[in-house]
């Protein structure tokens, strides 16, 4: 389950519904693994939501607090909805959820769909697949996200 790329850098999506706490956590998760490993040279990882009812928005503050209490930095993105650009640049696409992943789907031609899974595909320790949305639960659920996408990521 391992995608193949002609490039010398590899380009990562990371998505979720809105952008602003689940994909932007897993993006900072795995960029700075790629740097601890001197790998970051090798992928660019980026973030959207399949919803773009809040592009424009910084990541959740709880999002933020929860990656810097285990010493990540969050970077200066801000929210976006994906695009059909998108899915052709991008040679793996990360979705959080099947939801997400499921909407990935219905966007994308059928040459594009080999190159989608959900993050927690590559967690073979975790038996769940889906990483649940923190956004209306309490500060708590950003820190299990948190762990999920370090999982996902490493």
């Amino acid at each position: 389950m391992f995608i193949q790329s002609n490039r010398l850098q590899t380009h990562c999506l990371m998505v979720c519904s809105a952008n602003i706490c689940r994909s932007p956590m897993a993006q900072a998760v795995m960029q700075q693994l790629l740097a601890a490993q001197g790998a970051g040279w090798r992928m660019q990882v980026d973030s959207a939501g399949t919803h773009g009812h809040l592009a424009g928005e910084r990541p959740d503050r709880r999002a933020a607090q929860a990656l810097s209490r285990q010493g990540y930095t969050i970077g200066q993105g801000r929210a976006r909805q994906v695009t059909a650009h998108d899915l052709q640049r991008f040679d793996l696409i990360l979705a959080m959820d099947s939801h997400n992943l499921a909407m990935l789907r219905q966007l994308a031609t059928p040459e594009q769909q080999g190159k989608m899974y959900r993050l927690l595909d590559f967690a073979d320790a975790l038996k769940e697949k889906d990483i649940a949305d923190p956004y209306f639960g309490p500060a708590k659920g950003f820190d299990r996200v948190l762990a999920q996408c370090q999982a996902g990521c490493s």
